[in-house]
């Protein structure tokens, strides 16, 4: 019982650690977004410059977007492939479909908070909002 009250402790400890984290939540089907592709990109100069794409793995999180080490104050945005998800999935999507991503643009403004911004989904609707 102890090594799970200290590994709560330390989950608990990261989920605080300056950074940003994000996840998917596919709420047609009741389970996580599995493999979506999510791109990270940061305001710069007046357009977005993408910093990486990553994809979800099966708890529809991805690897940490930034860490203690790289966290600046900024505006950001995060783009789900929704329509690509579900076309996947083999869900039947009317073409064009009503969703092709979900757009997340945000403002990080202090470097030493974490940031978690997940996304709950469906073919025909999204929402999102600041996690902990």
């Amino acid at each position: 019982m102890l090594a799970l009250a200290a590994f709560a402790n330390k989950a608990a400890f990261a989920a605080g650690s300056p950074g940003l984290t994000t996840h998917m939540l596919d709420t047609a089907n009741g389970k996580p977004g599995e493999g979506v592709r999510v791109d990270f990109s940061v305001l710069d100069g007046g357009a977005y410059k993408l910093i990486k794409t990553v994809r979800t793995n099966a708890d529809g999180r991805t690897e940490p977007l930034l860490t203690a080490e790289t966290m600046k104050v900024g505006q950001y945005q995060l783009v789900f492939y929704l329509a690509e998800y579900y076309t996947k999935l083999g869900t039947a999507l009317p073409n064009p479909p009503f969703l092709d991503k979900a757009v997340i643009q945000f403002g990080m403004a202090d470097a030493t908070a974490h940031y978690h911004v997940p996304v709950l989904a469906t073919p025909w609707s999204y929402t999102t909002y600041r996690g902990s």
